[in-house]
C-alpha cells in the first residue's frame, strides 16, 4: 500500500469511528444517546488505536499534520513528503465523516439542535475566548506530540505495536485536557469534517463556525512544532 493511500486509509477510519461515537453520543434516538464523556473520549482512543495499527507498517500512521510537521521539524521525515500527506489526511477525514453521516443520517434528521449536529463533526470551545482556546490546543498537542516521539523512537512514525500506547495516550489527554475545546489536536481531525459539515445536505444544520476554525489548526501545528524542539533538545 503506497503512504498517501495508507494515510488516506488510517485517517478514515479515525475519523468515521471518532466521529461516529460522537453522533453514537449526541443524537436524537441512538441507541448510545446521552452516554457521556467517559464513551466519547474510549470511542476515540479505539479510533486512534485502528487507525495506528492498520496502517502503521505502510506510512508511519502520522494520521495527523500535526504529527508529519513534528516528525519534519525534528528531522526524522522528509519535508518534500509533507504536502502529500497533508493532502491525505484531509481527504481522508473528510471520506470518514461523510461515511459517519451516512451511517447516522436518520439521526442527524431526527435531531432538532444544531449545535449537536455541528459538534458531531467539529470542534467547539465550551468556554469561546480565542487565547485560552489556543493555548489549550497547544497544550494537548505538545503533550500527544511528545509522547508520540517517546512512544515511535527511533523511527519515523508509528507502527502496529505502537496502537495501544497512543491510543491511551490520546484517552488521557481527552479525559484530562478535552473538555475546554473538545481536545481536536489534529488540523485535519477537525478542518475535514468541518468541511463535510458544511457541504453535506444536513437538515436544520447551522454554519460551520468559522470564525473559530483557525483554532484547532494553528494550536496543533504550534504545540506540534514545540513538542519537536523540546524533544531534539532532550535527545
Amino acid at each position: 500500500m503506497s503512504p498517501f493511500l495508507a494515510e488516506f486509509l488510517g485517517t478514515a477510519l479515525l475519523i468515521v469511528l471518532g466521529n461516529g461515537v460522537v453522533a453514537n453520543v449526541l443524537l436524537t434516538k441512538s441507541k448510545g444517546q446521552n452516554g457521556g464523556w467517559i464513551v466519547i473520549t474510549f470511542g476515540w482512543a479505539m479510533a486512534v488505536f485502528v487507525g495506528v495499527y492498520s496502517v502503521g507498517s505502510f506510512s508511519g500512521a502520522h494520521l495527523s499534520p500535526a504529527v508529519t510537521l513534528a516528525l519534519a521539524v525534528a528531522g526524522k521525515f522528509a519535508w518534500e513528503q509533507v504536502p502529500l500527506y497533508f493532502l491525505a489526511q484531509l481527504l481522508g477525514a473528510m471520506t470518514g465523516s461523510i461515511t459517519m453521516w451516512l451511517a447516522y443520517k436518520q439521526h442527524f434528521d431526527q435531531t432538532t439542535d444544531a449545535d449537536l449536529k455541528m459538534a458531531v463533526f467539529c470542534t467547539s470551545p465550551a468556554i469561546r475566548n480565542p487565547f485560552y482556546n489556543l493555548l489549550t490546543e497547544i497544550i494537548g498537542t505538545f503533550v500527544l506530540i511528545l509522547g508520540v516521539f517517546y512512544i515511535a523512537k527511533p523511527g519515523v512514525g508509528l507502527g502496529a505495536l505502537d496502537a495501544l500506547p497512543v491510543a491511551l495516550l490520546v484517552l488521557a489527554i481527552g479525559l484530562s485536557l478535552g473538555g475546554p475545546t473538545g481536545y481536536a489536536i489534529n488540523p485535519a481531525r477537525d478542518l475535514g469534517p468541518r468541511l463535510a459539515h458544511f457541504i453535506l445536505p444536513i437538515p436544520g444544520k447551522r454554519d460551520s463556525d468559522w470564525a473559530y476554525s483557525w483554532v484547532p489548526i494553528v494550536g496543533p501545528f504550534i504545540g506540534a512544532a514545540l513538542a519537536a524542539l523540546v524533544f531534539m533538545q532532550l535527545s
